[in-house]
């Protein structure tokens, strides 16, 4: 959940730099998160090319990877996110950048992540960054996602103490859009979590596992 939001809302940038390094501690152990990491584990060679978008402080998930042996770099919006997972996972690569913006190296990866990034934005950007992330998995590759599923555009929310406005698209609308730019949905499910912290709200989490084909 780490991108630009809409103008009314404070940006993503800002809050996450606020919340730190409190987010891993809200969502250290999301089960469906480090499903798709085993199934990411599972399907990629060592020295795999790894793109985490929304990478956060760098753990689980660029964690896991680089433990695997994959060459991985982490995108974020956060300058703050990006320096915690600096120095928490030194064997990745940490830049700050966006996802609507964001220039894949020629080929794109062997893997694509992204673990709730796509939320604190406006709604058709939400769609265009998902199609441009899947874009960036290199033939014979993997994708894994996951978010707060909902036919939800510019809703106010206060989250970790923090007002953002949020948008999302239907379960239904994330399968097309990968199966349009020519992933193959493998996996998904939908399950119910509820983040660490007294204030913490349950959440529905959708998450998908894709290939594109050889």
């Amino acid at each position: 959940m780490n991108q630009e939001p809409q103008a009314r809302g404070r940006s993503a940038a800002e809050v996450f730099d606020e919340v730190g390094a409190r987010y891993e501690e809200a969502f250290a152990d999301v089960p469906g998160q480090l499903a798709a990491l085993d199934w990411l584990v599972g399907s990629l060679p060592a020295g795999a090319r790894v793109l985490d978008v929304g990478s956060g402080t760098g753990r689980p998930t660029a964690e896991r990877l680089v433990r695997a042996g994959c060459e991985v770099t982490g995108i974020d919006v956060s300058a703050e996110m990006v320096r915690i997972a600096r120095e928490r996972v030194p064997g990745a690569r940490f830049e700050q950048a966006d996802v609507r913006t964001f220039e894949a190296p020629e080929g794109g990866y062997d893997a694509v992540c992204a673990f709730f990034p796509l939320l604190v934005m406006d709604q058709p950007e939400v769609a265009r960054s998902l199609t441009r992330a899947a874009s960036w998995v290199a033939p014979g590759g993997a994708f894994a996602m996951a978010t707060v599923p909902g036919d939800i555009r510019g809703l106010d929310i206060v989250w970790m103490g923090h007002e953002v406005t949020v948008s999302s698209l239907s379960a239904q609308d994330h399968l097309r859009l990968l199966e349009e730019a020519g992933l193959r949905v493998v996996h998904h499910h939908t399950a119910v979590y509820r983040p660490r912290g007294r204030d913490a709200e349950p959440e529905e989490h959708l998450y998908v596992h894709a290939r594109r084909p050889a």
